[in-house]
């Protein structure tokens, strides 16, 4: 994006310059020369800027966010980082990504993600519910509602190389939260998280 932008910074100043807009001696009007020397530097400024600009943003990356649910409950939305993630029903997940959350292009010890999610914990409730449109259905999922929970977590962002494909983030029985940086999806042998699709989830969590 950023050799994008400057390519065509560098186009513009050319074509002035080739209408005779950045020289001098084409304008006989002192006025008018210098509106044109204000262009020329503003150009300059402009491409200076937009070169720092994508210093800058060289330490960044951008990262998809995808989720995996492990529970029974359901997982209305969630977050990483401030980027939102799918929804999930019970016990599924990876079937989409979302755009993006933002990492340093460097991994560092240490370094951490918030992530914050609200949950349904009677996934299955509505089948039992009045028709869909009735006054009847929108108190029963009123109160439905009501009962959902809202969580925050600060979590480890594991080690991760130049590559990092997606944050995985996966939501584990009482509340527990993982993120994975594989570049791997669970039915590839290399999956470095398959223990989290065989824990079970309990009848009663602990207390904390």
């Amino acid at each position: 994006m950023c050799t994008l932008i400057i390519n065509k910074i560098m186009a513009y100043f050319f074509l002035l310059r080739k209408n005779g807009f950045l020289s001098g001696a084409y304008v006989h009007v002192q006025g008018r020369f210098y509106i044109f020397d204000l262009v020329r530097c503003s150009l300059l400024v402009l491409g200076v800027v937009t070169v720092s600009a994508c210093q800058a943003e060289s330490k960044m990356l951008s990262a998809p966010v995808t989720g995996y649910n492990h529970t029974s409950a359901a997982i209305n939305q969630f977050t990483i980082n401030g980027a939102g993630g799918p929804n999930l029903g019970p016990n599924l997940g990876g079937g989409g990504e979302v755009c993006c959350s933002v990492i340093p292009r460097k991994w560092n010890p240490g370094l951490k993600a918030i992530v914050k999610w609200e949950k349904d914990p009677n996934a299955g409730a509505s089948v039992n519910w009045p028709p869909l449109g009735t006054d009847a259905y929108r108190e029963a999922y009123r109160k439905h509602a009501a009962k959902f929970t809202r969580h925050q977590v600060v979590v480890d962002i594991p080690q991760y190389g130049e590559k990092v494909c997606a944050l995985q983030v996966h939501f584990l029985p009482c509340d527990q939260v993982k993120v994975s940086t594989t570049c791997f999806t669970p039915s590839n042998p290399n999956y470095p998280d398959k223990e989290y699709f065989k824990i079970k989830e309990p009848a009663v969590c602990p207390s904390h």
